[in-house]
């Protein structure tokens, strides 16, 4: 499936089966706003999503960016040379995303150490504009920014007001069904973004989608909050 209805107007696009996902917010006028531009590659995939919904890569107006990591904005540069729409992220990933280099990861994590050995590059993209923690960008009737760190310095989720559909970013995971945290060696300070993803429980909203994985949509928030209580007992 190319694209999967999320509320009227909000679209998950898948990139590499479920796993990876972007999303499009499509407002009254027809512009689309894309989050997040997958891995490299991922471009066929969105645009074949765009076309599924009725839409075409000339109908994005803006592109935002959940995080800098290569697996969000691997195809942003193509796809921001195919939409010619600007490129927004986090005023504190905005660094790595020009520079194509990888946000630090967690230096008290052995793991860690051995992947910001390893991986120090990724796409570089340029970026048109920034946002911060609590912004509420015109999207669709008002894209919340809800800023949790610690997967990466200026790591985000974004509230979709209007609808009630909160996008997680790689904050928590949903994989096979079980919400998961992304994995330790890929954080810049993993123990801030167990801390910082308190914010999604806190917030209302009745479908939760992940950039990694299926959406919940009965039930969301619950489900969310209770995933935080077990792992906060399990500290």
């Amino acid at each position: 499936m190319a694209a999967v209805e999320l509320a009227p107007g909000v679209w998950r696009i898948p990139t590499a089966g479920h796993f990876f996902n972007s999303f499009a917010f499509v407002d009254a006028a027809g512009a689309v706003t894309l989050v997040d531009a997958g891995l490299r590659g991922a471009t066929r995939r969105i645009e074949a999503g765009l076309a599924a919904i009725g839409r075409r890569p000339e109908d994005v107006t803006r592109i935002l960016v959940t995080h800098a990591h290569p697996d969000h904005i691997g195809s942003a540069r193509t796809v921001r040379a195919h939409t010619h729409a600007p490129l927004a992220v986090h005023d504190e990933d905005a660094s790595f995303v020009r520079q194509g280099r990888m946000p630090p990861r967690d230096a008290t994590r052995p793991l860690a150490r051995v992947a910001s050995f390893v991986q120090r590059r990724q796409p570089r993209c340029d970026v048109d504009d920034t946002f911060t923690d609590g912004d509420l960008l015109p999207v669709a009737g008002g894209l919340r920014v809800l800023h949790t760190p610690g997967h990466t310095p200026g790591h985000c989720a974004f509230l979709h007001e209007p609808s009630g559909v909160l996008i997680t970013g790689d904050a928590i995971m949903n994989v096979f069904g079980r919400r998961r945290w992304n994995f330790v060696a890929s954080c810049t300070d993993y123990q801030m973004s167990r801390g910082t993803a308190e914010r999604l429980g806190e917030a209302d909203y009745d479908v939760a989608a992940f950039t990694h994985g299926y959406e919940i949509r009965r039930g969301a928030r619950e489900a969310v909050r209770a995933f935080l209580r077990r792992s906060a007992r399990g500290r």
